[in-house]
């Protein structure tokens, strides 16, 4: 009896100490709770990164917390950017964003989407019934209407880049900002507007149809586009920078998983419909996987390595904004982006 009652009361004692251990150390221990943060993207496969980044852990193995904001044009999700209703956003170079990065409020961090030799990328389309008044190559757009969101958009830079190589005024090209890539479309297919720009995955669908003809590709009228950037405000990027690191870090993860299931094919079989599943979640959203997978797939654009962004492509593109007179001449590439974060080249 006595060696039972002491036994208990050994083991009582243990316990009564290891829960004094632990209450101590709780007491003391740092606090390892994510940092919470939003992230702005479009609906695009080219934003697929974010989407396999979220779904595959990276964001929560670097700590981050993700909610999404969804946007319908790259504008708005800079103002979001500098508001800080946003902490960070992949899309398109546009004028709103240079003007907002003027101001101090936003910096590019690195680069995502780009076109790439050998890979389908971003194609010009036209209506049918521009096809059928002859318009049959790029070099027939001369005198004829265009689709942007808006002023200063990645589809205003392209349609001039188009202008350029061919030898007309850009003037001589009449843009039409329908603000919303959906309106865009419909006034593709319905002949209101004669031609477009936008990458595989919606174009390739639309070419497939009645109502729209591809007639070139983008990548012939600017090589080594980097057609999307990483960005986010510049007191994230100069306040922050290890919270920045991470989240660059998850998107790199999630785009090397793309570029090998989808892109550069070196992952099988297997893997690529797991990928095409996986970003089914969020594009193509009201199709059944069955329609919305070909498209996917169709729209499986390079993602740089490691977020590298291409400087070169850049200088370009704010010396085309400054051409048009839509930002100040002022704007420099390093008040534009902070290039300590990623490679660049």
């Amino acid at each position: 009896m006595l060696a039972r009652i002491n036994r208990r009361s050994l083991l009582k004692s243990a316990a009564a100490g290891a829960l004094a251990l632990a209450v101590s150390f709780a007491a003391v221990a740092p606090s390892f709770a994510a940092d919470k943060i939003t992230v702005g993207a479009l609906r695009f496969t080219s934003h697929a990164p974010s989407f396999v980044a979220y779904e595959r852990g990276y964001f929560v193995e670097e700590g981050l917390d993700v909610e999404f904001k969804f946007f319908q044009a790259a504008q708005p999700m800079a103002v979001a950017i500098a508001s800080g209703d946003v902490d960070f956003g992949v899309t398109a170079i546009s004028g709103g964003l240079i003007n907002i990065a003027d101001k101090g409020a936003i910096k590019v961090i690195g680069g995502a989407l780009s076109e790439e030799q050998g890979i389908d990328g971003q194609m010009i389309l036209v209506s049918r019934k521009a096809y059928d008044e002859g318009v049959k190559t790029p070099a027939d757009l001369k005198g004829r209407s265009f689709g942007i969101t808006q002023s200063g958009s990645s589809f205003h830079y392209m349609a001039h880049k188009i202008a350029d190589k061919e030898g007309f005024a850009r003037s001589e090209i009449s843009l039409k900002p329908l603000q919303k890539v959906g309106a865009i479309i419909g006034a593709l297919k319905s002949g209101q507007i004669d031609a477009w720009t936008i990458v595989p995955h919606i174009a390739k669908p639309l070419a497939g149809g009645e109502e729209v003809e591809a007639i070139g590709m983008v990548a012939d009228y600017i090589p080594n586009y980097q057609v999307t950037t990483v960005f986010t405000s510049t007191e994230n990027a100069t306040e922050k920078p290890e919270l920045t690191k991470r989240f660059l870090a998850a998107f790199a993860k999630g785009a090397a998983d793309f570029n090998a299931a989808l892109v550069d094919k070196s992952a099988g079989d297997e893997a690529a419909e797991d990928m095409v599943k996986l970003i089914h979640k969020y594009v193509y959203t009201d199709r059944p996987y069955e329609k919305a997978a070909p498209s996917i797939r169709n729209g499986a654009m390079r993602i740089n390595e490691g977020a590298a962004l291409n400087l070169t492509s850049v200088k370009d593109q704010l010396d085309w904004f400054k051409s048009e007179g839509l930002v100040s001449e002022s704007v420099t590439v390093e008040k534009l982006v902070d290039a300590s974060f990623v490679k660049t080249y």
